[in-house]
């Protein structure tokens, strides 16, 4: 496959380009292009406008035996958009414009007239005045007095103006001053009555501070006098400094009365103090203090309360029974932990 972009192409050495068959095609035929209305102009046959700008599919041809400079001349045909009646323009390399030849007429055309009159006024007069070199005199002379003629109109006009019209630019000039002083005098007057107000509005403040000053001097002092003395009262150190009262006598009845426990020297709990815990605690009981006996006293006394002793542990000692055993087992959790159970007492589970 070959390459896309190839700049050199490959020609055989039997090459001959005038073998190769041209076309031939007619000198006056047509193509169709797109193109825009180039000015607005108006149907002959419906009286349809057509805007310049709006697009048609037009048939486009070139004018045999006409040029301009070398330049070919084109005919467009297009058709009306209401009615489809042909309508034909060429180009104008003269004018760098187009010319209208039949089927609709070309609108707002009045001010290219009149510039193409005045060109050729102006194209006429100056080739008078190549030709003949008095009329170039002649026309200055003529464009002087025209001139001078409308300077004098124009003065006349401004005279008739300023009498018909009698304006006294000095009264003018007086009101304008006038009007500027009230002015000035109003926006004074303004700023006096505004510095009056805020000068009584101060004096009246001022005069109801001065009222209530010693009475909230007072208050103030007071309320001072009763945050020093509780501040001095209640210090957070004096929890520490002060010796906590036990008893306090009462001078006419003699009535004991005890001091206030505070929540942090109360007791979290205590057993003796609920009924239901109080039989788990058993109270040492006093012994008697008795004389030294003799030796063989003591030794007697010995051996009974070691009797007493085995006989009170062995009272203390819970009786273990058959229903007592398997209630420990049905109640416990694990397996193993009943076979220790029952190993250590020697029962069988």
């Amino acid at each position: 496959m070959s390459e896309r972009k190839v700049l050199n192409k490959y020609y055989p050495p039997d090459f001959d380009p005038s073998k190769i068959p041209k076309l031939k095609l007619p000198k006056d035929r047509q193509y169709v292009v797109r193109l825009m209305a180039p000015f607005n102009m108006r149907c002959k046959t419906c009286g349809e406008y057509i805007y310049k700008g709006k697009k048609f599919n037009a048939r486009k041809e070139t004018i045999i035996n006409e040029l301009y400079m070398g330049l070919p001349i084109f005919r467009f045909y297009i058709k009306c958009t209401r009615c489809l009646a042909e309508i034909t323009f060429k180009t104008d390399p003269v004018n760098t414009d187009y010319a209208m030849e039949h089927g609709a007429t070309r609108n707002f055309q009045a001010e290219k007239l009149i510039e193409e009159e005045v060109k050729r006024i102006q194209d006429e007069r100056e080739e008078e005045e190549l030709n003949n070199p008095m009329k170039v005199l002649e026309n200055r002379t003529k464009d002087s007095k025209m001139e001078m003629e409308v300077i004098e109109n124009l003065q006349e006009l401004q005279e008739l103006n300023q009498r018909q019209a009698q304006v006294d630019f000095e009264g003018m000039i007086g009101l304008y001053r006038d009007i500027e002083k009230r002015k000035v005098e109003q926006e004074k007057e303004e700023d006096e009555l505004e510095t009056r107000d805020m000068l009584q509005r101060a004096l009246i403040k001022r005069l109801r501070d001065s009222d209530s000053d010693p009475d909230s001097e007072k208050e103030e002092a007071e309320s001072s006098s009763s945050q020093s003395n509780k501040s001095s009262a209640n210090k957070p150190t004096d929890i520490l400094t002060a010796s906590k009262p036990t008893e306090t006598q009462g001078a006419s009845a003699g009535v004991v009365k005890k001091a206030k426990i505070e929540s942090w020297e109360q007791s979290v709990g205590t057993l003796g103090g609920v009924k239901s815990l109080g039989s788990l605690v058993v109270q040492r009981k006093p012994t008697a203090a008795v004389n030294k006996p003799s030796t063989a006293a003591s030794s007697l006394k010995t051996d009974s309360l070691a009797s007493k002793t085995a006989e009170s542990t062995n009272a203390s000692k819970p009786m273990i029974t058959q229903k007592s055993i398997t209630a420990a087992c049905t109640s416990g959790r694990h397996l193993r932990w009943k076979r220790k159970f029952c190993a250590s007492r020697h029962l069988t589970f």
